[in-house]
């Protein structure tokens, strides 16, 4: 080894190696001297590639350097689901529904307080402002110096109607502002408020609270509604404020053709602290919503919400499942349901009517609520079924959130869909 190495310049790692290395001490080449050392080349010019001197045979191998792995990542689409969050129920393509997880609940005791945010008309207003925008723009652009004559009204009809107040709506809308101002010279701003006083006549009369009769012993609420229009969710919602009442709930998850559906409800059931009747997936949805009923009375709940698969209007077979659920309720309570809630996407606009035509002759809806109004420029719709059914609307949403459902205001919303303040 001493003759290998012998007149050359040992590089530092390797002389760190010969070190390590376990071979017996021997005595230290001397220095070369440095005027035996090669002249440096001239800087312009690079110096040829010395080949890797070679390392004696008996030398250990060096040391293996282990790289630690990289922490793994969280996948992008799929956020964590804790215990406590809800999942989103709107399968619709993410609605991004939203794809903000929750936030985390606050304990049944503590149910009845709202954290700190915005009132609710700022955020009614902030959640209908597709729709007034485009009420507000319209308006603006035909009354902007111009009189109220034939020509005006024609168009404002045809506003209301693309914005969903529907036919019968917008011509009774029109007929009672040519009747105060015909002929005269009108600014925007009077134009909206003579429509949102119009408008909340119309919805006034079908703007009831949803009420709990104490003297049953449970109350029972039947959630029915197509895909997607957040049945899950509003009951979860509605368990919520009934327990901030005070009042004992029980949930049934009725939808047994989706585990994802039974998984939600019982995490709301945890959130709120009510117990949830489910069963596996696949099973006899009527029987299950017999036996909620039946352990309902049994422990004397106040309120039993029962969950339904989503339905489409036009698919026969499943109406008549539906119908066989209602049927099978009243063998333990020929009252029951006392409550059928038809929840309705403000998105889908007119065919929002087919949807009531069809639930309410299948099964007697008694209330709505419309869910995704902040989602929506077709807030009018509420108008136009309140003018053409006359069903009571419970409640409206405006938000994904826990406290964003919300008992419906006619003043408030009118206000809130042509873009006025309180």
């Amino acid at each position: 080894m001493i003759l290998r190495w012998f007149g050359r310049k040992k590089p530092e790692e390797e002389t760190r190696k010969d070190e390590a290395a376990p071979v017996a001490p021997e005595p230290a080449a001397s220095p070369e001297p440095v005027a035996q050392e090669p002249a440096p080349a001239p800087p312009a010019a690079e110096p040829a590639p010395q080949p890797a001197p070679e390392l004696p045979s008996d030398l250990p191998p060096p040391p293996a350097v282990e790289t630690p792995d990289p922490p793994p990542l969280a996948p992008p689409d799929k956020p964590e689901v804790r215990e406590d969050e809800p999942e989103v129920v709107n399968p619709q393509p993410p609605e991004p529904v939203r794809a903000e997880a929750p936030a985390p609940a606050p304990a049944p005791a503590a149910l009845d307080e709202e954290p700190p945010k915005k009132g609710w008309f700022a955020r009614l207003k902030e959640g209908l402002s597709k729709s007034s925008s485009k009420l507000t723009e319209g308006i603006t652009g035909i009354f902007t110096k111009r009189k109220l004559d034939d020509e005006a009204l024609e168009e404002l009809e045809e506003l209301l109607i693309t914005a969903d107040l529907g036919p019968a709506t917008a011509a009774k809308v029109t007929a009672e502002l040519a009747r105060t101002r015909f002929g005269k010279e009108v600014t925007p701003e009077e134009v909206r408020a003579t429509l949102a006083a119009e408008v909340a006549r119309i919805v006034g009369p079908i703007a009831r609270p949803l009420e709990i009769d104490a003297s049953l012993k449970p109350h029972v609420i039947l959630v029915v509604g197509v895909n997607g229009t957040g049945k899950t969710t509003t009951i979860g919602k509605l368990a919520r404020q009934f327990r901030a009442e005070g009042k004992s709930v029980m949930l049934a998850a009725g939808d047994t053709f989706r585990a994802a559906a039974v998984s939600q409800l019982k995490i709301w059931g945890e959130r709120t602290g009510c117990p949830v009747i489910a069963r596996d997936t696949g099973a006899d949805a009527a029987g299950l919503a017999y036996d909620a009923l039946e352990q309902a009375r049994r422990a004397g709940v106040d309120v039993l919400l029962i969950d339904t698969a989503g339905r489409l209007q036009n698919k026969a077979g499943l109406m008549d499942e539906l119908r066989k659920i209602v049927r099978v309720i009243k063998k333990v309570d020929e009252t029951a349901p006392h409550t059928t809630l038809l929840t309705l996407d403000a998105t889908t606009g007119q065919n929002a009517h087919s949807q009531v035509e069809v639930f309410r002759d299948m099964v007697n809806v008694s209330g709505l609520i419309l869910t995704k109004l902040d989602g929506s420029a077709r807030g009018g719709v509420l108008v136009a079924l309140a003018e053409k059914f006359k069903i009571p609307v419970h409640a409206i949403g405006v938000g994904e959130g826990v406290y964003d459902l919300r008992p419906f205001d006619a003043d408030a919303f009118a206000r809130s869909l042509l873009g006025l303040e309180k």
